[in-house]
């Protein structure tokens, strides 16, 4: 799944020497999508594609120029206060661009964006974190990108690694 980031980080520096790209539009939207799943499926406003195997769903909203792409996780009704409290940490430091969230009575990882200025290096990226933060849900609840400091994220995922190696001491 971290491979996942590193291809798509590759592909966005590779492609970023052109110049400024156009404005983001449903259009050109879909042909990036079907750029990176060929299987995309236009739905109403969005399309439906697969990245690493995980299924993503895209909608954009013209009028409100707002575009969101979503992985849903599970259902709210298995959510402890632990489980929301690690998501609102993670959402502070270690989610980056993507962000967990409940609506419907579903958790979900998703990523929003301005449509018209969205470039296709923040959409690849973005759809690449939200995959990433739907697949760390339960371990890691990261985005697969460098940590913003200043959170509790680090410290808790350093516990597990101390934890781990205490372990290994008696070996």
């Amino acid at each position: 799944m971290f491979r996942l980031i590193l291809i798509f980080t590759f592909l966005a520096s590779a492609l970023s020497a052109q110049e400024a790209e156009p404005p983001m539009t449903y259009e050109r939207l879909g042909k990036i999508l079907f750029a990176l799943d060929p299987e995309t499926e236009p739905l109403g406003p969005g399309f439906q594609l697969t990245i690493a195997e995980v299924p993503v769903l895209v909608i954009t909203d013209v009028n409100a120029d707002r575009m969101r792409a979503m992985v849903s996780i599970q259902s709210v009704e298995d959510l402890s206060a632990q489980d929301m409290q690690r998501m609102m940490q993670a959402n502070f430091d270690s989610t980056l661009d993507a962000r967990y969230a409940i609506a419907n009575g579903t958790l979900w990882a998703a990523f929003i964006h301005p449509l018209s200025r969205l470039e296709r290096d923040q959409l690849i990226s973005g759809l690449a974190q939200t995959v990433n933060i739907a697949n760390t849900y339960g371990t890691l609840y990261s985005s697969g990108v460098a940590e913003f400091g200043g959170g509790d994220s680090n410290d808790l995922q350093r516990a597990l690694i101390e934890e781990l190696l205490k372990k290994g001491e008696d070996i």
